[in-house]
């Protein structure tokens, strides 16, 4: 079991894709490939139906605001594009492409024909903004963005390997599996930032990684280093990463550069090392695929737009009748309505669960004041107070109460007795709130 804390809550710990080397998702017959997989205004279509497209080719681009370049995972034809809701009610446009199966790639997936170790900071942001590489464990956040905003600003770097919730161990595999190409990757981050090191934050749960991470640092990466934290949720979150490294805590508000650190998840540094060595672009990542209902749960490595139930059949299909198909982990993740949807740079693992492994849920009940939720958030709201001003309309004393503070984490609807649905009460105050703002 994870440990409990101040602020938090104790979680059954799943870790059945632990021991699972990562397995290569054949080539699916299509791929429906969002045009916004980030934070940040969707892409333009670059191609229209009838088009052939090739591997890594570039199909969507972005103007002068924030965003990410989208690129074709597979070689094939272009079928159409799809404009559809997904399942946070958000319109996004697919570009449909059927399979040629001949891989081929694009004429701009070349090795480099300068050593990277002589790229300028503006060489190698440009590399990973071309590459389209976004935040992949979770947030998506464009990484040529957050790059360019700590130049100059921030002192230190957080390689983010802390996976807190049960199921997805995505990132645990990377680093055990190709640990020196995130290391690699690691290392030209922290010359692009014009730092002198990194450190890799890993929950001492995972003490294969870490003594893997120590061992390679020791010998050929001295400026990286390895710091183990405690193993609890939500451990994972930003804020909390930082203040468990550095003691710096991050006013409301505030971006992590604005207290000198700046965070990146390890896949994201792998895929940064690929875009400057090999001109590759973000078009395929890992993902955990776990739960009850998962007859052989494994970790994927799956081409970016390939359907949520291509994975599932690639796991031996379902072995009971399931109730919930979620995006990510179990604490924060969307629930899918649709299992055709597709994955994307932010999917780091589906979990299909049946109603033994989901909390029962007889409908919401009134607060009974136990105070569980306000020792339960590792923010320090109160989220009873948050919920039942939303509960009544009044956003504004909601927000007075922190709601734009909260990270969304769960731990306060997890441990509810009323199961009051409080994550839910904050999201729908911050929406009237930012509504309002606009």
């Amino acid at each position: 079991m994870k440990q409990t804390f101040r602020g938090g809550v104790r979680l059954n710990e799943h870790k059945n894709t632990d021991h699972c080397m990562t397995v290569r998702l054949p080539s699916p017959k299509r791929v429906y490939i969002p045009l916004s997989q980030h934070i940040g205004a969707p892409c333009t279509p670059l191609v229209k139906p009838g088009d052939h497209v090739l591997r890594g080719q570039l199909i969507g681009e972005v103007g002068t605001g924030l965003g990410a370049p989208v690129h074709a995972s597979i070689s094939g034809t272009v079928v159409e594009l799809r404009t559809r809701h997904n399942a946070l009610g958000t319109v996004v446009t697919d570009v449909v492409i059927d399979n040629d199966f001949l891989d081929t790639p694009a004429e701009t997936m070349h090795p480099a024909s300068t050593p990277p170790e002589t790229w300028t900071s503006e060489k190698i942001i440009a590399a990973v903004r071309d590459a389209g590489i976004a935040g992949m464990g979770g947030a998506s956040f464009p990484t040529h963005a957050k790059m360019t905003s700590a130049l100059g600003k921030v002192d230190t770097l957080l390689i983010n390997c802390a996976e807190c919730e049960p199921y997805i161990t995505a990132n645990h595999r990377l680093l055990l599996e190709d640990p020196m190409t995130v290391l690699r990757g690691t290392r030209l981050l922290v010359r692009a930032l014009g730092l002198s090191s990194g450190t890799f934050v890993i929950e001492d749960n995972k003490q294969n990684a870490i003594d893997l991470l120590r061992i390679l640092c020791d010998a050929s990466f001295p400026e990286l280093k390895v710091a183990a934290v405690r193993t609890k949720y939500p451990q994972g979150d930003e804020r909390q990463l930082i203040y468990a490294v550095t003691k710096r805590e991050l006013p409301s508000g505030k971006l992590p550069a604005d207290i000198g650190c700046v965070v990146f998840n390890p896949a994201t540094a792998a895929a940064a090392y690929r875009a400057v060595t090999g001109g590759m672009p973000l078009i395929a990542r890992i993902v955990t695929v776990d739960g009850d209902c998962v007859k052989e749960p494994k970790n994927l490595l799956v081409p970016i737009g390939t359907p949520f139930r291509d994975l599932v059949d690639a796991c031996g299909g379902l072995i009971k009748e399931p109730k919930s198909l979620i995006s990510g982990g179990p604490m924060m993740g969307a629930a899918q309505w649709n299992p055709d949807e597709p994955v994307t740079k932010g999917t780091n693992a589906i979990l299909v669960l049946s109603a033994d492994a989901t909390k029962p849920y007889a409908g919401e009940h009134e607060c009974i004041r136990c105070g569980r939720c306000v020792g339960a958030c590792p923010m320090h709201l109160m989220p009873n107070y948050i919920a039942a001003y939303t509960k009544r309309g009044d956003y504004e004393s909601a927000k007075e109460y922190g709601a734009m503070n909260c990270v969304e984490c769960g731990s306060c609807s997890y441990i509810c007795p009323a199961d009051v649905p409080i994550v839910q009460y904050v999201r729908r105050a911050k929406n009237a709130l930012r509504q309002k703002k606009a």
